[in-house]
C-alpha cells in the first residue's frame, strides 16, 4: 500500500487495516506499521490515534496510551468517546479504577459525550473492584440524564447485565430483581447472561423457590439456559445434598443439547462426597473423560479430600500419582489436603517427604501448610522438629499467623518445654500478633499443670484487661488446677465468677468441686445455684 504510485490510498484505508489487525489482536504489528506510516510522510488521523491507544491499552501499556493522547491534543486533534473508552478500559484492566472514573469526567472539557461503550466499561471496572454502588449511581444518572453531563444515555443489556450481576455478587439481590423487572419495562429483553445472573444471586441469598422460579420462567421466555446457568442451579442442589434432583438436571441439561463442562462435573463430584456417596462419585469422574471432559486439579482435589477426611490416605495418595501421570499439576490444596490426611493417621515421615516433593514440584506453601505442618508434627510427638521449621519460617521473613504460633506453644507446653513456649507467647507483640482466646487458655493450661497457678492468675486478668473474654475452656482449666492443689476457696471464688459471666461448669468438674467441699465440711450453699442461661 505505501509503495502504491502515484501517491499511497488515504489514511482511511490504513486506519480499516489497522481496525482488522486490532480487532485479531495484532497489536505489535499495528504499531509496527504505524511507524512506516509516519515515516512515509502520511498523517495518522484521529481514528488512526484512537486504534493505537486501543492496542497500547490491550497490551496492558496504558501510559503509552496517554502519550498518544498528549499526540492528540498537541496535533489539535479532539479526542472522541472512543478514545476515552480505551483508555478508561485500559485504566480499569490495572485496577486503577479511580484515575478511570477521574478521566470518565474529563469529556466535558474536550465537548465530548461519553456514549453506552464508555458507560458500561466503567461501570463494569467499578464493579468487578467492589464499587457497585457507585457503579448503580452511575447507571441512575445514565439512564435519568441528571449527571454532570446532562444527557440521556440509554442503558443497553450489556448495561443492565453488568450491573444487575454486580448487584448479586455484593448481596443487593433485591435491587438486582427491580433493575431485573425495570429492564423488561423498557423492552429489553434479559438474555442468559441476565437470568443467570439473577438465579444466582437468589441462590446465594438462599432462596431457592425464586432461583427455580426464574430457571422455569426463562426458559418459559425461549432464552436457552448455558452451561453456567445449569451449573449455578447444579451447585444450590448439590449443596443442599439433592443429588437425585442434581443427577436429573444433568440428564435434562443433556437432553436440550448443552454440554456439561468440566466444571457442572466437577460441582456433581463435590456434591456426591459431601453427601458420602463415593462411589456414585468415582463413577462419575470416570465417565467424564467418555463423555469429552477432561479431569483437572479440581476433579482430583475433590476425590482426594473425601478420602482424606475418611482416613483412606492409600487411596488418595494413588489419585495424586495418577494426576501426576496425566500432567495435571497439584496446586497448594492438593498438598495440603494430603499432609492432613498423613498426619491424621500418624504417617509423619511421609509427610516430610511430601513437602520436599512439594518444593521440588515449585508449589509454594501458603500460610495453611505451615499452620498444619507445625500442628500435625506436635500432636503426633515431633515438637522439636516443628520448633526448628517453625525457626526456618521466621529466618525466611515469612509471616506467620496466631494459629500457627498457638499451635507451637500448645505442643511446647505439652513437653513441658513451659519456658521456650513462654518466651514464644511474649514474642507475639513484638511479630505484630495479639494473643486470642485460645492462645490464652493454652498458655494458661501449661502454666496450671505446671502448678504455676499465680502466673497463671496474671495471665488470666491481663487477658480481661485486652478484652478477652475467658470462655468455658479458660475456667476449666483453673477449676481443676485449683482442685489439683485442694484450694477450696480459689474454687468456690472461680464457681461465683463463672455465674456472673453465665458459663456454666461443666457437669464432671461440678461433680468433682462438691467431693471436695464434703471432704473440707463446706457447706454446698456456698457454691452459686447455676441456670441454664439462654
Amino acid at each position: 500500500m505505501l509503495r502504491m504510485h502515484p501517491s499511497p490510498p488515504p489514511v482511511s484505508s490504513f486506519n480499516i487495516l489497522f481496525g482488522c489487525l486490532a480487532k485479531n489482536k495484532h497489536y505489535d504489528t499495528v504499531l509496527s506499521l504505524f511507524k512506516r506510516l509516519n515515516s512515509a510522510g502520511l498523517f495518522p488521523d484521529i481514528y488512526t490515534h484512537s486504534i493505537l491507544i486501543n492496542c497500547f491499552c490491550k497490551m496492558g501499556r496504558v501510559s503509552h496510551g496517554f502519550v498518544v493522547l498528549g499526540r492528540i491534543l498537541r496535533s489539535c486533534f479532539t479526542p472522541n468517546a472512543v478514545t476515552f473508552t480505551s483508555l478508561i478500559k485500559g485504566l480499569c484492566a490495572e485496577s486503577r479504577i479511580m484515575e478511570a472514573a477521574a478521566l470518565f469526567t474529563k469529556h466535558r472539557v474536550f465537548a465530548c459525550e461519553p456514549d453506552v461503550f464508555t458507560y458500561n466499561t466503567l461501570i463494569n471496572g467499578l464493579c468487578r473492584t467492589g464499587h457497585t454502588i457507585v457503579a448503580l449511581n452511575l447507571f441512575e444518572e445514565m439512564a435519568n440524564g441528571n449527571g454532570e453531563f446532562g444527557v440521556v444515555c440509554k442503558p443497553n443489556t450489556v448495561t443492565y447485565n453488568t450491573i444487575i450481576d454486580g448487584l448479586c455478587k455484593e448481596g443487593f439481590v433485591d435491587k438486582a430483581k427491580e433493575l431485573f423487572l425495570k429492564m423488561k419495562d423498557e423492552n429489553i429483553n434479559p438474555d442468559v447472561v441476565t437470568y443467570t445472573s439473577v438465579i444466582r444471586g437468589f441462590c446465594y441469598a438462599n432462596d431457592w423457590n425464586e432461583a427455580k422460579r426464574l430457571f422455569i420462567e426463562m426458559m418459559d421466555q425461549g432464552v436457552q439456559p448455558d452451561v453456567v446457568t445449569f451449573s449455578v442451579i447444579m451447585d444450590e442442589l448439590c449443596k443442599n445434598g439433592k443429588m437425585d434432583k442434581a443427577s436429573r438436571l444433568l440428564e435434562l441439561m443433556i437432553l436440550r443439547g448443552v454440554n456439561p463442562n468440566t466444571s457442572t462435573y466437577n460441582t456433581l463430584i463435590d456434591g456426591y462426597c459431601l453427601t458420602d456417596k463415593i462411589d456414585r462419585a468415582r463413577k462419575l469422574f470416570v465417565s467424564m473423560e467418555n463423555n469429552g471432559c477432561m479431569h483437572d486439579v479440581v476433579s482430583y482435589n475433590t476425590l482426594i479430600n473425601w478420602y482424606c477426611k475418611n482416613k483412606d490416605v492409600e487411596e488418595a495418595l494413588s489419585l495424586y500419582s495418577e494426576m501426576l501421570s496425566k500432567g495435571i499439576k497439584p496446586t497448594v490444596v492438593t498438598y495440603n489436603t494430603l499432609f492432613l490426611g498423613l498426619f491424621e493417621i500418624h504417617q509423619v515421615e511421609r509427610a516430610l517427604k511430601l513437602f520436599d516433593e512439594m518444593r521440588r514440584n515449585h508449589v509454594a506453601a501458603d500460610t495453611y501448610t505451615y499452620t498444619n505442618f507445625i500442628d500435625g508434627l506436635c500432636k503426633n510427638g515431633f515438637v522439636l522438629e516443628a520448633l526448628e521449621l517453625f525457626q526456618a519460617i521466621r529466618d525466611s521473613k515469612y509471616e506467620l499467623n496466631i494459629v500457627s504460633y498457638s499451635c507451637l506453644i500448645d505442643g511446647l507446653c505439652k513437653i513441658r518445654k513451659l519456658e521456650t513456649a513462654w518466651e514464644l507467647f511474649q514474642s507475639l507483640p513484638r511479630v505484630g500478633l495479639m494473643p486470642n482466646v485460645v492462645t490464652y487458655n493454652i498458655m494458661i493450661h501449661g502454666l496450671c499443670n505446671d502448678g504455676e497457678m499465680d502466673k497463671a492468675h496474671d495471665l488470666f486478668l491481663d487477658m480481661e484487661a485486652k478484652g478477652l473474654e475467658p470462655d468455658f475452656v479458660t475456667f476449666n482449666t483453673f477449676m481443676l488446677g485449683f482442685i489439683r492443689n485442694n484450694e477450696t476457696s480459689k474454687v468456690i471464688e472461680l464457681l461465683h465468677r463463672m455465674d456472673k459471666r453465665n458459663v456454666m461448669p461443666d457437669v464432671s468438674i461440678l461433680s468433682i468441686v462438691v467431693d471436695l467441699l464434703v471432704k473440707n465440711e463446706i457447706s454446698l450453699n456456698s457454691i452459686p445455684h447455676f441456670k441454664r442461661h439462654k
